[in-house]
């Protein structure tokens, strides 16, 4: 008995389609792939990074230009008096540290701290404390007067939360430095630096939350005080881990779930993006003014919106230039959530409604609000870019570093315990070498290595 061998498929014939089980091979290595890529890294640094320290930024500065009437648009000369709040937030379950007290001893504290929080953030110091004193801060502030601000404050409450699950200290951060060097003292054969700040901040906010807790002072939702609690107790197990275990498997598990929880959230912070878009769009598209063209005059004519009236005038002067600012300020907004999976397209509308919202800031006189966006904007900037960017900033520390009087290079070199008798022991690098070199392409810090370092990902820091 013979077998004819199997022909080889004629020139011009398409190959015959895989059978189903290699079809299922292929598609579980994919998910395999997918989900390892989502379980084992925090995607996104650099844009995380950025929404950091431009809600950060964008709030800080707010805080600040309002200090001189703080007491009028949150304090107890609010027209919107302290009775009131208490009445609104009873119905509506509003969280506000502001409403624990009427004295405005602790609202000069709450004030105070929220400052010192946005300032912490901007700078990654102790991120992820600083990311829940900030939630609480801006939760407190925007929910004690709920009639102040614009558009933008509703962005920056809910990015506030967001902030709080993502891990936006792995680059650009002086947590992210601080476990840079600790990496270089581990390769040189040294111990890491003992952290007395972490856990006098987790137990100096564990009985806080303890006594809001127990007097119910949370508000009336269930998600606040179960975040809180999980936040402070995760600290707990980060620290132990870290102390014990910093190669386990405890500390592996934790990992994978930091980075499911950042994951999660960077994505729902794009898709909320993209409704905000959506929606604005849509909903101008069914106004008359909108329409015909004309949107935009309106408040280029309102005295409150015109910060440079002039410059105003001008362009409402201009019936061709009011048109298509306003039709292609529909066209953008309807168009970005389209565009985002081809990324030429998107790069060049976003750079449209970055320069759009810059103009909004210069021409009717709402710069916060525009940071707001432009910060929320940034998730859809793409990694060489910011890279890029990141690289210039840490080039121009270093000239302008260099020019400043620095002290005794003897000074600022790290000292091996033990002196000349501990084998192969080199003192360590000096600070500005390890900035050059965590800057090039880190913007100035190194990134945060994925496991030991516990920069940026705890209650503590």
């Amino acid at each position: 008995m013979t077998t004819t061998p199997p022909t080889a498929p004629r020139a011009g014939r398409p190959a015959p389609a895989p059978a189903a089980p290699d079809r299922i091979a292929a598609t579980g290595t994919a998910l395999a792939r997918a989900l390892q890529r989502i379980t084992a890294s925090a995607l996104g640094p650099y844009q995380s990074a950025v929404i950091r320290i431009g809600f950060a930024a964008t709030y800080l500065f707010f805080l600040v230009r309002e200090l001189p009437h703080r007491h009028e648009l949150y304090g107890p000369d609010s027209p919107w008096h302290w009775d009131l709040a208490r009445q609104l937030t009873a119905g509506n379950d509003a969280f506000s540290v502001l409403l624990w007290s009427d004295s405005a001893l602790w609202f000069e504290v709450v004030y105070a701290l929220t400052v010192l929080s946005a300032a912490g953030l901007l700078l990654g110091w102790r991120t992820r404390t600083m990311s829940v004193l900030f939630m609480v801060g801006v939760l407190s502030v925007q929910n004690r007067s709920v009639f102040m601000g614009d558009g933008g404050d509703n962005v920056i409450h809910l990015m506030a939360i967001y902030l709080v699950l993502t891990r936006c200290a792995q680059v650009w951060s002086l947590d992210a430095r601080r476990a840079a060097r600790d990496t270089e003292r581990g390769a040189l054969g040294l111990a890491p630096r003992r952290d007395a700040v972490g856990p006098v901040l987790w137990a100096v906010l564990g009985p806080v939350l303890l006594g809001a807790t127990l007097m119910d002072g949370l508000g009336g939702t269930w998600w606040l005080p179960v975040l809180l609690w999980i936040l402070w107790l995760s600290a707990a197990a980060w620290w132990a881990a870290n102390r014990f275990a910093p190669g386990g498997q405890p500390r592996a598990l934790l990992d994978v779930l930091a980075n499911l929880a950042h994951n999660a959230t960077l994505l729902v912070i794009m898709v909320e993006v993209c409704l905000i878009y959506a929606t604005a769009g849509w909903y101008k598209i069914q106004g008359s003014r909108w329409q015909d063209g004309t949107a935009l005059y309106y408040p280029l004519k309102l005295d409150y919106f015109a910060p440079w009236p002039a410059l105003s005038d001008v362009l409402a002067s201009s019936g061709l230039m009011v048109m298509v600012l306003t039709y292609a300020t529909v066209i953008v907004q309807v168009a970005f959530p389209f565009t985002l999976f081809n990324r030429r397209l998107k790069n060049v509308l976003l750079v449209i409604m970055i320069g759009e919202h810059a103009g909004i800031a210069l021409l009717l006189g709402l710069p916060f609000f525009s940071m707001a966006m432009i910060a929320a904007d940034a998730v859809f900037l793409p990694t060489v870019f910011l890279v890029w960017l990141g690289g210039r900033a840490a080039l121009g520390r270093r000239r302008l570093l260099a020019r400043l009087p620095v002290p005794s290079r003897s000074r600022r070199r790290e000292k091996a315990p033990d002196g000349p008798d501990l084998p192969g022991a080199r003192p360590a690098p000096e600070v500005d070498e390890a900035d050059r070199r965590g800057g090039e392409g880190h913007g100035g810090t190194g990134e945060a290595p994925p496991h030991g370092a516990g920069g940026g990902h705890t209650l503590v820091g």
